[in-house]
């Protein structure tokens, strides 16, 4: 019974940390295009973003990535035959990719709190996505399980990454098609 009350709030944890990872990426891109604003209107949105962002990352994203951690491990701790098993390996590589993104994110949210403007709002929203593709990707590792699906889930994979970019491509032209609209207005 432990195991399922210990599985239920990794999985919990699991998604409050991905809401803060894509909703802190987010926050970072209206920052960012909040700096590119005339004055009053860039100091308002640029404090405003600075403290909704410290109060996500700290309050949520922080707290359930440590929480996400302790309750997998407790979990492994609990059931040491998945480490076993090839898809934990596959699936454990994964979540070291997810902490490197994650402290990624707290490198770019230390820089824009002390105003270090790196990235464009475009590189951005790519950055946004990579969240995403680990979660399509973790999440069909641990259904799946098996080799021969996890081979089907990584062409998926691939597809879905493809199919993600193209559309932030198709997208982004779009927005700059409006927004090329609105200045000859």
């Amino acid at each position: 019974m432990t195991y399922l009350y210990l599985k239920a709030l990794h999985i919990i944890f699991i998604v409050t940390w991905f809401s803060g990872l894509f909703y802190i990426v987010r926050l970072f891109i209206y920052q960012v295009e909040a700096n590119q604003k005339q004055e009053p209107d860039k100091s308002i949105l640029k404090a405003e973003y600075k403290r909704n962002s410290k109060r996500l990352w700290y309050g949520i994203t922080w707290p359930s990535a440590v929480i996400t951690l302790i309750m997998g491990t407790s979990l492994l701790i609990e059931q040491p035959a998945y480490l076993q098993m090839g898809f934990m390996h596959i699936k454990l590589t994964f979540v070291f990719f997810l902490y490197l993104y994650h402290f990624a994110c707290h490198r770019i949210f230390k820089q824009l709190q002390q105003d270090i403007y790196k990235y464009s709002s475009q590189q951005l929203r790519l950055w946004n996505e990579v969240a995403t593709i680990f979660l399509v990707g973790i999440v069909f590792i641990i259904v799946l399980r098996n080799a021969m699906s996890m081979v089907w889930g990584f062409v998926g994979l691939v597809l879905f990454t493809a199919i993600l970019m193209l559309a932030i491509k198709i997208y982004k032209r779009i927005r700059e098609k409006n927004e090329g609209n609105t200045s000859k207005q």
